[in-house]
């Protein structure tokens, strides 16, 4: 009864509806919650329009004369009426509520798993859907007994902090706001209540689907940082397909949600998948900073070992754009998972930036992100020396600096091929060195069908190339830096990068959004496979 009372008269009110075909029926609304529940909607999406078209609204009332004392008691008297609105839409939707046994059965449910979160008190709690403040964690990262033996974490997010100085004060300051305002929220328009508000229906809607149709497993998991992560589980082991035996954790892009974003690929392909949001999106709180980030993905890693029965090795990370940035933080700290495909990725956030903000700004552009929001994926991906795919869309307007209206990307300066350049330098440094990058930049700036032009002009042996990259494995190291190539030819060095960059990145003739077909999703090329790969 004390959390029903809570719930009828608290300011974040319990959303909910059971789900069709689990047991039938959907959850019904009487007049008085219906009626509350869509003013308040109303009214918060109102607010958040509101937020964001402040300064012009701020201008508009400027010059209709608002500013001045009578104008600010119409004001006044404005808020003030949406405010007896507002308040009377909670009573009349906690009124409505108390007197409905819906409500009231799902309370009881609610009830017993926050008192004794057993499996049977969790599949009850699964036929609803609702705000995700009141759903008990189901794993949290304080409870794991590391110890001494905790993992490091490499906080590449802040190395390039500018240092503070009476000189440099009035930029760090400017900065600090810009980061924490619009900043972020541009970086990460998931995160916004607009966008939220936007897209929540059709969120819950596909997250119905996903446990009605997939059996899918919701559960919250608590961060080290006491974020609490909306996360997903789709379980297919023992399925006849091979795949789910394999876990691929998907990382979603800066305005991407589990129920709606990547996962379906390999969901698609009988894979068992966890999809997870980002601190802010969704059910999940918090704020997508990098801090914040790096935190999240470690807890999702660490429910899927320690919960979910996944190790490393059998452990896949897929990202798609921004997702980039955890998915290469986790493996750069769970170097043994089985292999990581990063698809629309970028390098760093620095260049891209740039080319979308005036000039004038740049100066403040880099001190914010470089201090607050340093998304340098390459940093990250060349400290992770397993399995990699890299995917470039052809034609991605968005992480590329050289676009313009009515014209097709410039595929040349697509972030992609700088990540494949920097991971080529990394892990073979005598091959792609500076003799081998204007053959290497002739295959970034061309397409499918010409770079198999490219690979034939060189006269590139694929069987030639694997076998002096194994020989040199089995002879020296297989670890990366490999040094091979320090006293080739620059024929033979040239024919060696135009393979490599063949192996490590495959293009997808489309834009940005567009959903990343199956056949795509592969297993990356590695030195066990035959030249036919």
């Amino acid at each position: 009864m004390a959390l029903l009372m809570k719930c009828a008269q608290g300011p974040r009110l319990i959303r909910i509806h059971q789900h069709e075909g689990i047991e039938g029926a959907a959850y019904r609304f009487n007049i008085l919650e219906a009626g509350g529940d869509r003013f308040i909607k109303v009214i918060n999406f109102c607010w958040s329009v509101s937020y964001w078209t402040s300064p012009v609204l701020l201008t508009i009332l400027y010059r209709r004369g608002y500013f001045s004392t009578e104008g600010l008691i119409s004001i006044l008297k404005f808020i003030i009426a949406v405010g007896v609105v507002y308040f009377g839409a909670f009573c009349a939707r906690g009124i409505g509520r108390f007197t409905n046994q819906d409500y009231i059965s799902f309370i009881s449910v609610l009830t017993d798993a926050q008192k004794a979160y057993t499996f049977p008190n969790k599949r009850a709690l699964m036929k609803y859907d609702f705000e995700f403040w009141a759903w008990p964690a189901d794993f949290r990262m304080a409870d794991l007994n590391t110890g001494d033996s905790k993992k490091v974490k490499q906080q590449v997010s802040r190395s390039s902090k500018y240092e503070t100085s009476l000189k440099t004060l009035p930029c760090s300051i400017i900065s600090y706001i810009f980061a924490h305002t619009i900043g972020r929220r541009m970086v990460y328009p998931g995160g916004t209540s607009l966008m939220n508000a936007i897209v929540g229906d059709s969120l819950g809607q596909a997250r119905a689907k996903l446990v009605e149709e997939k059996d899918g497993l919701r559960s919250k998991v608590v961060t080290e940082d006491n974020n609490a992560i909306d996360t997903m589980f789709l379980d297919r082991r023992g399925k006849i397909d091979d795949n789910g035996s394999t876990l691929v954790i998907c990382c979603e892009g800066n305005a991407g949600f589990y129920e709606i974003g990547c996962c379906s690929t390999p969901m698609d392909l009988g894979y068992s998948v966890l999809g997870w949001n980002h601190p802010g999106f969704g059910g999940s709180s918090g704020e997508a900073f990098p801090d914040q980030e790096q935190n999240a993905v470690d807890a999702v890693m660490q429910y899927a070992i320690n919960r979910l029965g996944f190790q490393p090795e059998n452990i896949v990370l897929f990202a798609w754009s921004i997702g980039g940035y955890t998915a290469s933080w986790a493996a750069m700290n769970y170097p043994d998972i089985k292999y990581m495909i990063l698809d629309a990725t970028f390098d760093d956030i620095i260049p891209l930036a740039i080319s979308k903000m005036p000039n004038a700004l740049k100066g403040i552009v880099v001190l914010t992100l470089r201090t607050y929001l340093n998304l340098n994926i390459a940093e990250h991906v060349t400290r992770y020396d397993g399995p990699l795919l890299l995917i470039r869309r052809s034609k991605d307007e968005i992480i590329t600096t050289e676009s313009a209206p009515g014209v097709p990307p410039a595929v040349h300066s697509n972030r992609g091929n700088f990540l494949l350049k920097k991971v080529l330098q990394h892990r073979y440094p005598h091959i792609a060195d500076s003799s081998t990058m204007s053959v290497l930049e002739q295959w970034l700036e061309r397409e499918p069908p010409q770079q198999r032009k490219l690979l034939d002009q060189y006269n590139v042996d694929a069987d030639f190339c694997l076998a002096a990259l194994k020989s040199y494995s089995e002879q020296d190291s297989p670890r990366f830096p490999m040094l091979i190539g320090d006293d080739w030819s620059q024929v033979e060095k040239n024919k060696m990068i135009l393979y490599l960059a063949s192996r490590y990145m495959e293009d997808f003739d489309s834009t940005h959004c567009t959903p990343l077909p199956p056949q795509f999703f592969k297993k990356p090329w590695n030195l066990t496979m035959d030249g036919s790969q």
